[in-house]
């Protein structure tokens, strides 16, 4: 008869805990009356795309005229920090710190892209930061990507690219 009561105790004991929980993230989202002034993270980097450049877009033609007929496709591309590409598919071009273009042979704009920040060789772990993608602006066959520093600044750092597409 016990078993019962103290499935149900336990039951409502998490229950209590989720709602608590629940609740104290609403009220720490919430802005405080007058939050003492302090010191703000360093500001992240634009997060605009700067303007395709004419050799750019001659390059994204060419490679789309080159090959049109892919349905669906999976590509990797390992960038190195300076903006070379390590190995992989795709054509690198580098804008300014951390800011990448890869560019393919067909067509990525509807696709999935996955970036992480990672060396192109077998040795040890990369330095932290954070990486983020978006498809490139007027090059739909081609994939934006920023990489900044752990502190949210601008940074050249390697990373892995995949693409997938159907």
């Amino acid at each position: 008869m016990t078993t019962p009561f103290r499935r149900k105790a336990i039951a409502v004991a998490f229950a209590v805990l989720g709602l608590t929980l629940a609740g104290g993230g609403i009220a720490v989202a919430q802005p405080a009356a007058k939050a003492p002034e302090a010191v703000q993270p360093a500001a992240r980097s634009t997060s605009t795309q700067p303007p395709v450049t004419a050799e750019s877009a001659r390059k994204a033609r060419a490679a789309l005229n080159a090959n049109s007929t892919l349905i669906a496709s999976t590509s990797i591309t390992i960038v190195n920090a300076n903006g070379t590409k390590a190995r992989g598919a795709g054509t690198v071009i580098k804008y300014g710190v951390g800011q990448y273009e890869v560019q393919y042979g067909h067509i990525v704009s509807a696709g999935v892209y996955v970036a992480t920040i990672g060396r192109p060789d077998p040795c040890c772990i990369p330095a932290g930061g954070e990486i983020a993608t978006a498809p490139r602006l007027a090059t739909p066959n081609a994939v934006f990507i920023q990489t900044r520093n752990s502190a949210g600044l601008a940074a050249d750092l390697p990373f892995h690219l995949v693409v997938h597409t159907s």
